[in-house]
């Protein structure tokens, strides 16, 4: 007797149909639109504080080709970020070393979003974006920076630690929930022998650690591709050079490299899939900066908007970020 085997196109059917009805990543640790300008630029010796204070709010979800699917609600979060580093008087390699922590990051959602889809049902944003407290610890205990004739370099490596609220499941969650290996390149390259136009890219590629889904079931998210570049110019508001504004345009993009690796849960029918089978996300911005500089006083305040004008498997929207940098120079110059 003959064994039954089921059709393939009907297999595939039942793949797709749970895999419609799965939860997905669509945004990894790196929340773009943090760096823009001066991205080579590592802090004077001494110690600097940063505020980077981001919005980033999306009323649409694309899908796989890039399309945008019905949904309800809209994804809207806030964070807080204070970044304190530390930059010893000494050489390394011909650079400076630098250390920085991120703490605390108050925000008001989960800076991780997970959109479920399930078959034709519109999505709920919002859901993903619940919950306010503070977000996770990043460490960044290695950085090296070089302050060359035309160029401004810095690479670093950094841990993105699952300190903020997460549990599997919960539309309230703040931390992401699992474990992040950052590293992090930064160059400024000027175009004018004056430094006054720059152009400057920077790239952060995040390997994530396991997380845990419901079910007892467990997803390591796929590694992670972020750019951000710009081109600037700064004008001088005063004669003597002692107060400066820079102007500039920025963007962003943001891929997933790998597939995903573990299983998801198909909603609560005690089923899971691999989580390769889920696709990758993208995601590409454009928008402009303002950097108002005192450089007598080491003080700059900063502005820059975004809008993200395509993407796949991943949210549309705007991002906004202001905040400000402060250096305490040690020797004092």
């Amino acid at each position: 007797m003959s064994r039954f085997k089921f059709p393939t196109s009907v297999v595939a059917f039942i793949l797709v149909a749970c895999v419609c009805s799965a939860p997905a990543q669509q945004k990894p640790q790196w929340m773009p639109g943090q760096v823009g300008l001066n991205a080579g630029i590592l802090p004077s010796p001494g110690f600097t504080y940063v505020n980077i204070t981001e919005n980033y709010s999306a009323g649409t979800f694309n899908n796989s080709q890039g399309s945008a699917i019905p949904a309800t609600g809209t994804y809207n979060v806030w964070a807080v970020e204070n970044l304190f580093y530390f930059v010893p008087d000494t050489k390394f390699l011909g650079g400076n070393l630098g250390f920085n922590i991120i703490f605390p990051t108050p925000a008001t959602g989960s800076l991780v979003a997970d959109i479920v889809i399930q078959g034709q049902t519109r999505p709920n944003l919002g859901a993903a974006g619940g919950g306010s407290g503070l977000a996770d610890l990043w460490v960044q205990p290695f950085t090296v920076g070089w302050h060359l004739k035309r160029w401004d370099v810095q690479v670093g490596d950094a841990f993105m630690i699952p300190t903020g609220r997460y549990s599997p499941g919960a539309t309230d969650n703040v931390g992401s929930g699992y474990f992040g290996n950052h590293l992090q390149t930064g160059t400024t390259f000027y175009i004018t022998k004056n430094k006054g136009t720059s152009a400057n890219l920077f790239t952060d590629w995040e390997v994530h650690g396991n997380r845990q889904g419901t079910n007892g079931t467990y997803k390591s998210p796929g590694q992670a591709f972020t750019d951000e570049w710009g081109l600037g110019q700064i004008l001088p508001l005063k004669k003597d050079l002692s107060k400066l504004l820079q102007v500039g345009v920025v963007g962003y993009d943001q891929w997933q490299v790998t597939d995903n690796g573990g299983q998801i849960p198909i909603g609560s029918t005690g089923l899971t899939l691999p989580a390769s089978l889920l696709p990758h996300y993208s995601v590409h911005a454009v928008g402009g900066q303002l950097t108002y500089i005192v450089p007598a006083k080491n003080i700059s305040v900063f502005f820059k908007g975004y809008h993200e004008y395509s993407a796949s498997s991943h949210l549309l929207g705007n991002t906004f970020t202001f905040g400000g940098a402060w250096t305490l120079a040690i020797p004092k110059k």
